[in-house]
């Protein structure tokens, strides 16, 4: 890297971040940091050596989350907890704290993270799989439509994104539920306008869309907490949390100050509807190539193409090793596809500028007539 810690090679090509995360951050928000990084708000002190317990670190907690209801219109009838252990640990904690004496939910089985979801719920008590898109070899968001909910279930759980198949359950393809919506909103939080009185709670981890790895955000509706079992584990239980202002232990302050940078960046770009009206512009320019090429291929069905993760393979595995390598030489990194599916991946989140996507359309066409 050069000097200046600008985002180049030493041979002065632009390097871009495709990873599905950690993932692209804002160059503003990257240089904000290395401003105040050893003198946060007048402290003399940098933000990673200040007391949780301090004033100016509790007005950072209660500005962040400010900042969140703000930019999702996140009610009052909502609390707002930052959480250690990634979004993985919701996959145990969100039973943990909502299965009530039936101990049963029921689950829409989109792709990997629900299969690993569907899989702690099972440790815990039943998890019944109501809709698939296993037969479709996930390459489709199941019908959500017509979705009978078992009559004992405590909610209905959903992945809005799925990082590794590249599909997605869009604001308006949202199922209508009787139960309360528990979603993993980790890879397309703030990207898109979802209704948050549709959901029971939500998580997502920062480290795809909103920051860098080490806080997970749970918006959890407040009479949702009243489940929350005096048995949990402390650090899992969404109600002792939230009566600690999630300071129950030393919290990922630093990460939680990222993310407050990434928030007012959403926020001065126009919010996430202006966040929404880019990302389908990015995504539409990509998918729009691939779709015209003769080279690649994307096999996901039209409505459930993510906006946030463009998959697409070239004609064999060989050949996808050998375009992520030659991308690589040429500045665009971590576009390997994930190991349980190959390809190749291409993550493009809020962060993500649309000459990122350019860049990435100009070297796929040089490859293509094999001019790269």
């Amino acid at each position: 890297m050069v000097a200046d810690g600008s985002r180049q090679l030493s041979m002065q090509k632009k390097t871009y971040n495709y990873s599905a995360g950690p993932a692209v951050l804002p160059e503003e928000v990257l240089k904000e940091i290395q401003t105040e990084i050893f003198d946060y708000q007048n402290t003399g002190m940098s933000v990673m050596e200040i007391s949780h317990r301090g004033k100016v670190c509790i007005a950072l907690f209660d500005e962040t989350e400010a900042l969140l209801r703000k930019l999702m219109d996140v009610s009052e009838h909502y609390s707002v907890l930052f959480m250690q252990g990634g979004a993985r640990l919701q996959f145990a904690a969100v039973p943990l704290n909502l299965f009530t004496k039936n101990k049963k939910a029921d689950y829409i089985h989109t792709g990997s993270w629900t299969k690993y979801a569907i899989a702690e719920a099972d440790k815990i008590g039943e998890a019944v799989v109501v809709a698939s898109g296993e037969n479709d070899h996930f390459r489709k968001i199941p019908d959500l439509s017509k979705l009978k909910a078992s009559a004992d279930a405590d909610y209905l759980y959903l992945c809005t994104n799925n990082t590794i198949e590249g599909t997605t359950i869009r604001p308006e393809a949202m199922p209508v539920s009787v139960l309360p919506i528990v979603a993993d909103m980790s890879s397309n939080i703030l990207s898109e306008e979802y209704d948050i009185e549709q959901f029971g709670l939500i998580f997502a981890g920062a480290q795809k869309n909103m920051g860098i790895a080490g806080v997970t955000i749970v918006i959890v509706r407040n009479d949702l907490l009243e489940r929350s079992s005096k048995n949990n584990a402390d650090m899992i239980n969404y109600q002792l949390m939230q009566s600690k202002q999630s300071m129950l232990n030393t919290p990922p302050v630093f990460a939680v100050y990222v993310l407050n940078k990434v928030l007012k960046w959403v926020e001065k770009k126009g919010g996430v509807r202006q966040m929404a009206v880019q990302n389908k512009e990015k995504a539409s320019m990509l998918y729009d190539f691939i779709d015209n090429s003769n080279l690649y291929k994307n096999s996901i069905d039209v409505d459930s193409r993510s906006l946030m993760n463009v998959i697409f393979n070239l004609p064999t595995a060989e050949e996808d090793a050998q375009f992520a390598k030659e991308a690589e030489k040429n500045g665009l990194m971590f576009l390997k596809g994930h190991r349980d599916v190959g390809g190749i991946r291409a993550s493009i989140y809020n962060a993500a500028p649309p000459e990122q996507v350019q860049a990435l359309i100009e070297f796929m066409k040089k490859y293509e007539t094999g001019r790269y």
